[in-house]
């Protein structure tokens, strides 16, 4: 896996030196956040004195919050320049993330967790226009996509100051990673000083400030776009639940499943987005996609009521079926967000679209632990039916923003 992926590197890295910089930053941001994903429960609940349901809860309105920090710090990296706001806001989140050795009880926990939330946010929304002014158009899909692979590589290695930390179980162990963190969140923001400046963009004659939210067919995609992201939460949450209360399937499959998950993203990211490198291209990989979670959401539900090695074969095949999904997911997505959005209004656009993800991690918990959870097989078939129904809805709502595209400019 890593050999293929320092191959890649090399090959890609000769193209850009722009490229290398993303690369590392990207490298060390991933590091940090794997780290800290997952120490933060156990952290949260040892040393912090938190409840789980108060983490939860905490958690739920950390998200919520960040919700509206995308398009506003687009806007600003659009017209301040997102290489600027990408470093000021990277070197921000290393200082918030120190926060938490500070945070004590549920309100402390709520206010730090929801600040972090709010830069992260913003973090997508300003790198996502660094990246479109770095990089040719032609050649932005391929680089998130490689991106991507990088970022599950981090989180791998990120595990590693991790395990370490829950291995001693001392709050001066938690205490250390945290700081980590913060270092860690620090480098991968200076990193971006080798990224070539991005001048400012200068905001169209008229019409109004914030275009992508006046943008009712992108409005439209960006919500399609939540509701296959939703997918997400059925890895780390609904199949987890599902094999251990609903089928015989022994509990390493859950463990399984993710290291395969995280395997065929870094090796295959890539190449999973070619063909999408334009709008068309993005919602054919969608409406893909729609079809391999229905088939991957089949599968979790007939894993119920078999023998045990039965049961983990068809959970194991629902996963790589998945995967396959996430894959033409999030390469659609990119071809799609950054063909729709007008080069001035990049960032807010790219804002804006992150939400996406966003909003499903907000009510994907809630709503996959009672529909398919608590229904059961009805529940995974509706669930696959309305990933199935997204997809094919997304190519006739990127038509109708390529024919509105050039009114909303003018209005």
């Amino acid at each position: 896996m890593l050999p293929r992926l320092i191959n890649l590197f090399r090959s890609l890295s000769l193209e850009s030196p722009a490229l290398r910089a993303l690369t590392m930053s990207s490298l060390v941001a991933s590091v940090g956040r794997g780290t800290f994903i997952t120490i933060s429960v156990v952290f949260f609940s040892k040393s912090v004195g938190l409840r789980a349901s108060e983490v939860g809860i905490g958690m739920t309105i950390a998200a919520v919050v960040g919700l509206f920090a995308g398009v506003p710090a687009g806007y600003l990296a659009d017209r301040v320049g997102p290489r600027v706001v990408t470093i000021a806001l990277g070197c921000l989140q290393a200082a918030l993330i120190l926060g938490y050795l500070a945070a004590h009880g549920f309100v402390a926990f709520v206010v730090v967790a929801s600040a972090v939330s709010l830069v992260e946010s913003g973090l997508g929304a300003s790198r996502g226009a660094l990246i479109a002014g770095v990089v040719p158009a032609e050649d932005r899909v391929r680089t998130r996509a490689y991106l991507r692979s990088v970022t599950n590589v981090g989180w791998v290695l990120g595990a590693l100051p991790a395990g370490w930390a829950l291995q001693h179980d001392t709050r001066g162990g938690y205490l250390a990673v945290i700081v980590l963190n913060a270092a860690l969140f620090l480098g991968a923001a200076l990193l971006n000083l080798r990224v070539p400046e991005v001048p400012p963009q200068p905001r169209a004659d008229s019409g109004p400030r914030l275009v992508a939210l006046r943008d009712k067919p992108f409005l439209t995609v960006t919500l399609l776009n939540a509701v296959l992201c939703v997918h997400y939460g059925m890895l780390n949450i609904a199949v987890p639940l599902w094999v251990v209360q609903r089928t015989s399937a022994p509990a390493w499959v859950v463990a399984a499943a993710t290291a395969l998950n995280a395997v065929v993203v870094v090796l295959f990211q890539v190449r999973a987005s070619r063909g999408t490198g334009d709008a068309a291209g993005g919602a054919r990989a969608q409406r893909v996609s729609g079809l391999l979670l229905l088939a991957a959401c089949l599968l979790y539900a007939l894993a119920a009521g078999r023998s045990a090695w039965v049961a983990a074969v068809i959970v194991l095949v629902g996963a790589f079926v998945h995967v396959l999904g996430e894959l033409r997911q999030a390469a659609g997505g990119w071809g799609i967000s950054f063909s729709l959005a007008p080069e001035h209004a990049q960032g807010q656009y790219q804002g804006l679209y992150n939400m996406s993800f966003a909003f499903a991690s907000v009510v994907a918990p809630a709503i996959l632990t009672t529909v398919v959870v608590g229904w059961g097989w009805p529940g995974w078939l509706l669930f696959g039916l309305v990933f199935a129904a997204a997809g094919f809805a997304v190519p006739v709502a990127v038509r109708w923003a390529q024919r509105t595209a050039p009114e909303l400019v003018a209005s």
